[in-house]
């Protein structure tokens, strides 16, 4: 009788269903012995003592979890420096398995963590990139407190367009046209109602505005034409040191200090990227900026440009059964953060008018320029194209350039000779 040896080596199997204040743990030891299972709570004192019980089997342990929020961070970044292996399970495999193996939607914290068993031994895992193992997790805080500043920011100024501005000056409205444009919320806070203007003078607002706005083009004809409107606003006519005023005067102060933020982060992730060398080789690309490499860290890591275009979810699925063929569209499964910033640069990099990612969008709206859901798939199909060029330099180490030769079909340019 031929005696079969199993190739794989024996480790023990850790499923951890992370949790807030307790995790649920169950091990699986190899060679038949029974399953472990307790419960641990996010203390260093049981932190540990799992690493002491984990060595004690004195076999390689592979642990495997679900990302929790950010309760997952502190426990996988200290079993990494134990020496255990870390594994990621996916949310989306973890719900489907969950329902295929109990056949129903119950779900508790017990029954994860048997889900998680089950997914460790077939194979089914992610390998898990810890942000500080990596020295990225100085650049991840600058990209997440960036977005919040400038989602915050974002927020007021709606709230300052939407609200404000209709009820004590409709017409300033008109002077908005870059959410870079600071200029006029510095000149509302000084006068943030149309009677406060004509009461100076024109020369006078004209000169005492000026210092307000700073350097600007044609800015005496632009505060002129300001001073003209200020005369015959419809905004509601309040005191100048009623409390309304006081509460418009406050969100602007809010807005520009949130400006003054966003200018601050800006130059701190300049600076902290000063000598590294993908950083302004990225900064080449239209649209591209920190958060592409503080989302996707090394790039190299993907071997080809397919597997990054997975990871961001710019990849294509399509639904297909016997006859049905659904539509294709984006699987959105990938890091949604990383593929806002890749769409984000798309539409940047469209509205120049010299580069390779204009030429490709207007040749996919050539058809019908007027059809938003070509213009959709327009923007989709550029934001895959500023990915595979961002993973291009990176991994062949050249610096960006709008066009570039296409290649011969034939691969090469044949030798002269025989």
């Amino acid at each position: 009788m031929t005696h079969v040896k199993s190739t794989i080596e024996e480790s023990v199997l850790v499923a951890i269903d992370i949790a807030k204040a307790r995790n649920h743990v169950l091990i699986d030891p190899p060679g038949g012995s029974p399953r472990k299972r307790f419960k641990m709570a996010n203390a260093a004192r049981d932190f540990r003592d799992f690493a002491v019980y984990l060595k004690g089997f004195a076999l390689p342990v592979r642990v495997g979890f679900e990302a929790t929020g950010n309760y997952h961070r502190p426990l996988a970044h200290f079993l990494l420096t134990q020496g255990f292996e870390v594994r990621l399970i996916s949310s989306v495999a973890l719900a489907r398995t969950r329902e295929a193996m109990h056949n129903s939607w119950d779900k508790n914290d017990p029954k994860d963590a048997q889900v998680i068993l089950h997914l460790l031994k077939v194979g089914l895992t992610q390998i898990y990139h810890d942000p500080l193992f990596r020295g990225i997790n100085d650049a991840q805080e600058l990209s997440k407190t960036y977005h919040q500043v400038s989602l915050e920011k974002t927020r007021v100024q709606h709230r300052l367009l939407t609200h404000y501005l209709p009820f004590y000056f409709p017409e300033a409205q008109t002077y908005h046209h870059s959410a870079r444009s600071e200029w006029l919320f510095r000149l509302l806070l000084a006068f943030p109602i149309p009677t406060s203007i004509p009461r100076l003078g024109e020369e006078a607002f004209i000169a005492q505005a000026g210092d307000v706005v700073g350097r600007k083009v044609n800015k005496a004809r632009i505060l002129a034409d300001f001073y003209r409107t200020a005369l015959e606003s419809i905004g509601l006519p309040v005191a100048e040191d009623s409390q309304a005023v006081a509460m418009f005067r406050l969100v602007l102060g809010e807005y520009l200090t949130l400006c003054q933020l966003r200018g601050q982060i800006e130059q701190t992730a300049c600076d902290f990227f000063k000598e590294d060398a993908d950083y302004f080789r990225l900064t080449q690309v239209p649209g591209i900026a920190l958060t592409i490499l503080a989302e996707a860290g090394d790039l190299r890591r993907f071997s080809h440009h397919r597997q990054f275009l997975k990871f961001c979810g710019l990849d294509l699925s399509t639904r297909q059964s016997g006859r049905f063929r659904g539509a294709t569209k984006l699987s959105k499964y990938g890091n949604a953060r990383l593929r806002s910033a890749f769409w984000m640069a798309a539409s940047a990099a469209v509205r120049l008018r010299e580069n390779s990612f204009r030429a490709k969008f207007d040749r996919y709206i050539r058809h019908n320029p007027q059809d938003p859901d070509l213009k959709r798939k327009a923007y989709c199909a550029v934001a895959a194209k500023v990915a595979r060029v961002v993973h291009g330099l990176i991994k062949n180490g050249t610096d960006y350039r709008p066009y570039h030769e296409e290649a011969i079909p034939s691969g090469g340019v044949r030798s002269g000779g025989p």
